[in-house]
């Protein structure tokens, strides 16, 4: 993996509307020291029916909408994973060598979704080319990844990837890592398209996501 600086490269949504950051809520207390850090979650004592999946696909507002639509996903959490620091907080994420991704924990029902529908999701939704973040979010906190939770997750992760290689010819720079503990974010990323629609309408236009995802995906057959 290329390594870069954790230095989150803000960008000023249209109109510069409230000051947005790129991912960061402008109601964050990140200069403070007395944020609310992150929960570690358990995926454990699921009822049978169900599965969790964990993916990195630059902003997690962004990932979390993304996943959300999508008939049999039951939950999605935005959280931190794949790092070195227990129970870490947004700003330590983005401006500190956690070694933190923003990622999402995605539940599912295994009845109608399974861990291939899941990846077919995930590489309509990034730009797997991009070796220093994803859009106009810069970071190593923002590359993609795919968490892969046990042998057979991991082999499906890596046929997919070589299967987009060599239907785009050329290398994808997408992550695929071993699941570790995941951390529940702040409270204020939770659910964050849906509880701001307007701001996360500005950041998401502004960074320009989905006009990059059509240059990259919109003439990809599934």
């Amino acid at each position: 993996m290329i390594k870069l600086p954790r230095i989150a490269v803000t960008f000023a949504a249209a109109a510069g509307l409230m000051g947005l950051a790129a991912c960061s809520s402008p109601h964050a207390n990140l200069q403070g020291d007395n944020v609310a850090g992150s929960t570690l979650i358990s995926s454990d004592n699921l009822p049978k029916n169900q599965a969790t999946a964990v993916f990195a696909m630059g902003c997690f507002w962004c990932a979390e909408a993304d996943f959300e639509k999508v008939d049999g996903v039951i939950d999605v959490v935005s959280g931190y994973t794949g790092g070195r620091t227990a129970n870490p907080t947004y700003k330590q994420v983005t401006y500190a060598e956690t070694g933190h991704y923003e990622a999402v924990l995605v539940t599912y029902d295994k009845t109608k979704l399974n861990y291939e529908d899941l990846l077919s999701v995930f590489w309509r939704n990034v730009d797997p080319f991009d070796p220093r973040g994803q859009f106009c979010d810069k970071g190593t906190s923002y590359l993609a990844a795919i968490f892969p939770g046990n042998d057979g997750e991991a082999e499906l992760a890596e046929l997919s990837k070589e299967r987009w290689e060599k239907v785009f010819q050329k290398e994808i720079v997408t992550d695929i890592v071993d699941r570790a503990d995941f951390y529940r974010a702040e409270e204020e990323h939770q659910d964050y398209y849906s509880k701001n629609p307007i701001r996360y309408g500005y950041y998401r236009d502004g960074c320009r996501r989905d006009e990059r995802l059509e240059a990259v995906w919109g003439a990809v057959p599934n």
